[in-house]
């Protein structure tokens, strides 16, 4: 009773501190944005010092080295942390604007505005830079927050929520407009996501079991992505050498990213040139081919070359592992994109113009490429400025979630007296 305690009065908070934030004006919130990015400055050496006991925490506890590269807090990463918060303050600031005005027969006009969706609450893992990335974004689309972050963080969490409240107070707006959780205690995270009375959206960030638990549990609507099985297409009448430099980029670039390519698909016609040569940049990085049948006779020689099972048209490996199928021609491969993929990202490699049109309507997918790599699936480089998450659901948000996505549209009517008749 005490952990629920807690989590309503911090659930009655939020929901408090979010009607002011949401009247607030674009110049406050810019405001405080500034004051916590100078706060951070200033207190860089206290925020290491309490990451480093998170850190030392971790590594007793035998954290993995990829946890414990996610959880630390080098200078470059708080420098990077007050970059961020500076950038979103000089974003366009998207409550309040008003669109599609149109006058109706009856002389009303009609419109949407944009306004805050409220509270948001986020859970993530390890990251404590995301508890400044999700608490600027929050706060620049006028909502208020309510931050869960990985037990390893919480006191590097601690440390940067109060430096948070402090330039939220600075602008005249109240502390509690971000909140971060303070307690490990693993049943915060079932409370917060059944709380819809004080939370409006719920953001997961974490590892697909957190994500499979809360799509079972939650009773608030979430904006969320399980997997990302991406799928590069290389068409008949696809360029050779774009071919080559998408495909190996979109897997080799990162390998642990949602938007990596875990299945490639090559038509006929061209599997026999362009499979070879991808084999050869793909050796280069001890990539693990994992192939059906036609393409298995076309790579044979290549040093890690296996069988494909049913298993790994859905699998996302997050690793230097790739499937690769050959297809007929487009209706096979849009057939086999539209069963496995996980509605992420899925590209075409093309020079023909009715193919890549088609592609682009049929895939049932939040982001669908012509001729670039899946790797450009991301906030940052779709021009959104910075990112809550990604979303393959298809109501309210699809594909990387910024500003424009934490916010909602009601219809607004500016009348002149007018009544039905």
């Amino acid at each position: 009773m005490e952990i629920a305690a807690y989590m309503s009065k911090v659930g009655q908070q939020a929901r408090r501190a979010s009607r002011e934030i949401a009247r607030s004006d674009s110049a406050t919130r810019n405001r405080a944005l500034e004051l916590i990015a100078a706060a951070i400055e200033r207190e860089a050496a206290a925020l290491r010092s309490a990451n480093a006991q998170d850190v030392d925490a971790a590594r007793a506890a035998g954290l993995d080295a990829a946890m414990l590269d996610r959880l630390a807090l080098s200078g470059a990463a708080i420098s990077t942390m007050v970059a961020g918060l500076r950038q979103v303050a000089q974003l366009p600031d998207p409550v309040g604007e008003i669109s599609n005005l149109k006058v109706r027969p009856s002389g009303i006009q009609v419109g949407q505005m944009r306004v805050p969706l409220g509270v948001i609450g986020i859970i993530y893992e390890a990251r404590p830079n995301v508890t400044v990335d999700a608490a600027a974004l929050c706060l620049k689309s006028g909502n208020a927050a309510i931050l869960r972050g990985g037990s390893e963080a919480i006191r590097s969490n601690r440390a940067l929520a109060a430096l948070v409240a402090e330039g939220l107070a600075g602008a005249g707006l109240p502390a509690d407009g971000v909140q971060v959780i303070d307690t490990t205690d693993r049943a915060a995270v079932g409370l917060l996501a059944t709380m819809p009375e004080y939370v409006d959206v719920l953001v997961p960030r974490g590892g697909k079991g957190l994500i499979e638990r809360l799509a079972a549990e939650a009773t608030v609507p979430m904006i969320k992505h399980l997997d990302g099985i991406c799928h590069v297409f290389i068409d008949a009448a696809a360029d050779m050498d774009k071919a080559q430099a998408i495909a190996f980029n979109a897997k080799c670039h990162r390998y642990g990213t949602c938007n990596t390519m875990e299945t490639l698909l090559v038509a006929r016609v061209i599997a026999p040139a362009v499979l070879p040569r991808l084999a050869t940049l793909y050796a280069q990085q001890q990539v693990e081919l994992r192939a059906d049948e036609e393409a298995y006779s076309i790579l044979q020689g290549y040093p890690q070359l296996a069988r494909a099972t049913d298993a790994d048209w859905s699998t996302e490996y997050l690793a230097p592992v790739l499937a690769v199928r050959v297809v007929a021609g487009m209706d096979e491969a849009i057939d086999h994109i539209n069963t496995y993929s996980s509605r992420h990202t899925d590209a075409i490699v093309t020079e023909n113009y009715s193919d890549a049109m088609r592609f682009l309507r049929e895939v049932d997918s939040a982001s669908v490429m012509v001729n670039a790599s899946t790797r450009f699936a991301d906030g940052f480089e779709y021009g959104l400025g910075a990112e809550i998450g990604i979303s393959n659901d298809k109501l309210h948000a699809r594909g990387p979630v910024g500003l424009e996505g934490l916010t909602s549209l009601k219809y607004v009517v500016l009348g002149h007296g007018e009544v039905r008749t």
